[in-house]
């Protein structure tokens, strides 16, 4: 079983076995429509495709609370998967065209339902290509399947959490955007810019080295130096809208310091209301 991450050559020599789906996670929030048209185009053999605001989040409110990529229902979410072929046996492996971020939301929110079996293709869609790797344009035709979630709730943190947490430091709180958008500085996306107070900055693309993983090791060593003393069950992660945080995610289960917690709804939510406590620089 593969539960973090899988190589291509490893993707390569299951890819049309039985009980294997693959997922083409491919998005961007600059142009939404790129991704589904670049599946069309050439993907892996056989894989379905994720669009990360119609698969990967329920709609966002007018408010913006809940943030811009809220969770859908754990039923919804079963019967998406259920479509696409997938069902509680299946081997999953999911990709994008980036450093992971899509695939890692895809990935924990299959471990949110309790389905261990699922990996990130470690160096994506590039790493595919790059070796020449078989690829298609015919869209698959699934049999569809039944997903049965298990649902984890002690995986997920909401706003409320995250502020008795800051409170009264009985968590930390690790944000995985870049520094500079952390310190509040050059804020595109959300319309108030800054960070949730106390917590640790943790940009998630040190997790990489040529659009590959480090280390099982390097990333121990990294996510222990803010951990300290802490268990992994004190650990939270967020992000602007809970996708790039599941990238810091999979990087400590990887490292093999177990599955920590997401707030979904991360500064997209915690900013829409006024009353939460702000930090910037």
């Amino acid at each position: 079983m593969y539960s973090t991450l899988i190589s291509t050559a490893e993707l390569a020599g299951l890819l049309g076995g039985p009980g294997v789906a693959v997922v083409d996670c491919r998005f961007s929030l600059a142009d939404k429509a790129g991704g589904r048209k670049a599946y069309a185009a050439s993907h892996i053999p056989g894989a379905v495709y994720a669009h990360m605001d119609e698969d990967l989040a329920a709609p966002m409110a007018a408010d913006r609370a809940g943030g811009r990529h809220p969770l859908p229902t754990p039923e919804t979410f079963a019967h998406t998967l259920s479509a696409w072929g997938i069902d509680n046996d299946t081997q999953i492996v999911a990709y994008d065209d980036g450093p992971g971020t899509m695939a890692a939301r895809f990935w924990w929110m299959l471990r949110w339902l309790g389905h261990d079996a699922v990996a990130v293709l470690d160096g994506g869609w590039a790493a595919w290509q790059s070796e020449n790797r078989p690829v298609e344009s015919e869209i698959p035709s699934v049999s569809p399947a039944q997903f049965v979630p298990h649902p984890r709730p002690e995986l997920v943190v909401n706003a409320d959490k995250a502020l008795q947490y800051t409170a009264s430091g009985g968590a930390l709180l690790i944000d995985a955007r870049s520094p500079d958008r952390f310190r509040g500085e050059n804020e595109t996306i959300d319309p108030v810019g800054g960070h949730i107070p106390g917590a640790s900055n943790y940009f998630y693309g040190q997790n990489l080295v040529d659009g590959r993983f480090r280390s099982r090791e390097e990333l121990a060593e990294r996510f222990q130096a803010l951990m300290g003393q802490r268990p992994t069950g004190e650990i939270v992660h967020y992000c602007g809208s809970g996708v790039t945080a599941c990238h810091n995610l999979l990087a400590m289960e990887h490292a093999g310091l177990g599955l920590a917690r997401l707030y979904p709804g991360s500064w997209s939510d915690w900013s829409s209301d006024p009353k939460r406590p702000r930090a910037q620089g």
